[in-house]
């Protein structure tokens, strides 16, 4: 595994704007809000001089500073609801012919797992989304989000525990077969 040397503000939007807008999405973020807040990331970002190789990755240190961000805007009342009722960003896996079966099922899947991670207060939600969609390691996650790793991994564990209890009562066996293959269902 290479490390990532300084990456400048303007670096860090080329590689990782989508990331950004990826996590702010399944942290609950409205697509009215999402424009804002990616650029509001990378200003803090700019701010802070970019990132700097350490224990956090980049998308890490981002992700840390888009969930403070959100967590700052919904507190702000900028947004009615907190909740989307529906995913409005898919990454498409694979090749980009037509399958609408394959898209049905994706978009019902998606729906499961926005709305079951609704159900997670921010802190565990954040925790969750960055192990379980964007693949992050809890180390990795601790240090970006300044917290005690055991915080971490209590966080994360809690957070599996109520999705799974979320997704099953909200969907039944279907959301049960989302709550186990999430790493399927894309970010």
């Amino acid at each position: 595994m290479s490390v990532e040397g300084h990456l400048d503000s303007a670096e860090l939007f080329r590689r990782h704007a989508s990331f950004v807008a990826n996590f702010l999405v399944r942290m609950g973020v409205p697509r009215s809000d999402l424009d804002d807040l990616v650029q509001d990331v990378f200003l803090i970002a700019h701010k802070n001089g970019g990132y700097d190789p350490g224990p956090a990755k980049p998308t890490t240190y981002l992700a840390a500073i888009a969930f403070r961000a959100a967590t700052t805007h919904r507190r702000k009342g900028k947004t009615r609801s907190f909740v989307r009722a529906e995913s409005e960003v898919v990454s498409r896996a694979g090749d980009d012919r037509l399958n609408p079966e394959r898209d049905a099922d994706q978009k019902r899947q998606l729906a499961i797992l926005d709305r079951a991670l609704a159900t997670l207060d921010e802190d565990k939600r954040a925790v969750f989304v960055m192990a379980e969609l964007q693949g992050e390691t809890v180390v990795s996650i601790a240090a970006g989000l300044g917290i005690p790793v055991d915080t971490a991994y209590s966080r994360l564990r809690a957070a599996r525990q109520l999705f799974r209890e979320a997704a099953k009562a909200l969907y039944g066996e279907d959301g049960r077969g989302v709550a186990d293959g999430m790493q399927r269902v894309g970010t």
